[in-house]
């Protein structure tokens, strides 16, 4: 039975926000100029954060975001904020936010790699790239400050007849339709100010409650690139690594083992002081399953031949297993493969991936493969990668203002 309220009562009115909702790669967010956003949420703080969660529709107990415009998953739950860059050798600063769906959070510890794609075409038609630095037509290349991370990325945007050029016959398992290719260079990509290996070892023994696994250990690649993400042996969790979501998703117990994972790992990254931390940071680390290559049926009922990839990669985001793959762990994938010893590159073979694309993994994830690759070379005993590179595509789907009632924030 519903109520009404007084019909005396006032309420506060909404107000319109200038806002484009825009896929990238595999995920879908909100994107906002930030000389757009009401002058609270042009800094950080409650305001923001407030305004953010209103608008995608957290923190919602029913888990649908029914009253905003998230799409219930974590590659739906995702706001972006951009501004013309201050830095002379870059064109525009991007901060991601993800929002938790069913807590008032939203988390901006780490940047997300498939709506990087999109970064690049959002600037040039808002006008936040110089506009000598885009042709009329060609490739504008649009240099990018992640906040988050305090890295540069290289999106190459195509251009046409001085448009951004969306559409197009590149294809992208995980998205439904094709579009245009949009190049993206991740550049130093260890994440953060930190190592790329924080524990100085390329392969750990993770140490975890019994529960887990009764040794107490897991053989682990812990690495900040991309994002800090923690790499496991699917076969010592009892998986294959060519698992769909509906086999992880679907069970309970496997979904709370690996958060108990990622937060052991991230307490030994050095990300946290203390296990009970991770409800707080639950956008980093990251956690993947790897395994050798072998024959799937993707989640829209594509054969993978085994003969075609690398090795199978599985990945969490948000306590979920994701649909495809994020962007920022597609890059740990192709920086890790890169790297003799790493767990991720003996499940590819130890330098015998992609003779046909030297210096490329290409890898298996529940939608189909993906490519990526990344250069790699030891300094002074460290390993160090110049940069990761994949390809990607966007496109907007929807332009104008977002509504939020006026007390929101």
């Amino acid at each position: 039975m519903t109520t009404s309220t007084d019909s005396k009562a006032t309420f506060a009115p909404q107000i319109k926000v200038p806002a484009t909702y825009m896929r990238g790669g595999t995920s879908k967010g909100v994107f906002f100029n930030l000389t757009d956003l009401p002058a609270d949420a042009q800094v950080a703080g409650p305001a923001r954060d407030a305004l953010l969660l209103r608008v995608i529709g957290s923190p919602d107990p029913y888990g649908k975001q029914t009253d905003g415009m998230g799409g219930a998953t974590s590659s739906t739950s995702k706001t972006v904020i951009l501004a013309k860059s201050d830095k002379s050798d870059h064109d525009v600063d991007y901060l991601f936010g993800q929002v938790a769906i069913d807590r008032p959070f939203v988390d901006w510890s780490g940047n997300c790699g498939n709506l990087t794609a999109a970064v690049g075409s959002f600037a040039i038609s808002n006008g936040l790239v110089d506009s000598s630095r885009v042709p009329e037509n060609g490739i504008a290349v649009v240099r990018i400050w992640q906040k988050n991370i305090q890295k540069t990325i290289i999106a190459h945007v195509p251009m046409t007849n001085g448009e951004v050029q969306e559409t197009g016959d590149f294809e992208l398992d995980g998205v439904t339709f094709a579009a245009a290719e949009v190049q993206v260079e991740f550049l130093d990509p260890a994440d953060g100010n930190g190592a790329m290996f924080p524990t100085g070892n390329l392969i750990d023994d993770l140490q975890v409650p019994t529960e887990v696994v009764p040794s107490g250990t897991l053989q682990a690649t812990m690495i900040n690139a991309g994002i800090p993400t923690v790499f496991i042996n699917a076969s010592e969790l009892g998986y294959s690594g060519a698992e769909l979501q509906d086999a992880i998703n679907g069970d309970a117990k496997a979904l709370a083992m690996f958060e108990t994972i990622r937060a052991h790992g991230a307490v030994q990254m050095g990300l946290i002081n203390h296990i009970d931390e991770a409800a707080n940071r639950q956008h980093t680390p990251k956690v993947a399953i790897v395994a050798a290559a072998i024959d799937y049926i993707s989640s829209s009922g594509k054969a993978i031949d085994k003969n075609t990839i690398d090795l199978n990669v599985r990945a969490l985001s948000m306590g979920k297993l994701h649909h495809a793959m994020m962007g920022t762990a597609a890059v740990a994938i192709g920086t890790a493969a890169a790297i003799p010893g790493t767990l991720v590159s003996l499940a590819a073979g130890e330098g015998q991936s992609n003779a046909v694309n030297p210096g490329f993994v290409t890898f298996g994830h529940p939608s189909g493969t993906l490519k990526v690759g990344a250069e790699a070379s030891q300094v002074n005993a460290e390993w160090q990668v110049n940069k990761a590179v994949m390809s990607r595509s966007a496109r907007v789907l929807m332009e104008g203002w977002v509504r939020v009632p006026s007390d929101t924030f």
